[in-house]
């Protein structure tokens, strides 16, 4: 699978990732307002999408900052502003307004020689794209699911 062949740029992955968190941000706080004021309680199901939408975006943050070789501090901002409601998006513009987003995946079939683990994860994660999406996705689905064993982060009540 050369570059051309894939779809899925880097800056279209990260932006579906931060406009999804976005999205998953307003619907948990709409369901902590239902709750509050005795509408409804359906936060755990906002809270649960919400949940595994945020691991999606940190993993896709990460890969995409070993892609573009982002530094640290700008890779780290990238993850931390997952936790602040509707953060991503703003990040994810002023990134592309950089020009950080640009480009394709460097590390695919005939791209730049990888080096390091890191980067040799990302050149077998592109190399095997199907086997590595189903790979993640039961990597997002386990730390969910420790997750929701460890509970919500802050008890109600």
């Amino acid at each position: 699978m050369n570059e051309s062949s894939m779809r899925l740029s880097p800056r279209t992955l990260f932006r579906i990732f931060a406009i999804a968190e976005m999205f998953t941000w307003a619907g948990l706080i709409t369901a902590l307002i239902l709750r509050a004021v005795d509408v409804a309680n359906i936060v755990p199901i906002a809270g649960g999408i919400h949940g595994f939408v945020f691991l999606c975006y940190a993993m896709s943050t990460i890969f995409v900052w070993v892609n573009q070789k982002w530094n640290v501090g700008l890779g780290l901002t990238g993850l931390l502003l997952a936790v602040v409601p509707f953060a991503t998006v703003p990040f994810e513009v002023t990134v592309e307004r950089r020009g950080l987003l640009d480009g394709g995946w460097r590390l695919a079939p005939g791209g730049d020689e990888p080096r390091g683990l890191i980067e040799h994860i990302q050149a077998w994660i592109l190399r095997h794209l199907l086997l590595a999406i189903v790979l993640m996705v039961l990597a997002i689905v386990a730390v969910y699911i420790i997750l929701l064993i460890l509970g919500p982060p802050v008890p109600r009540g």
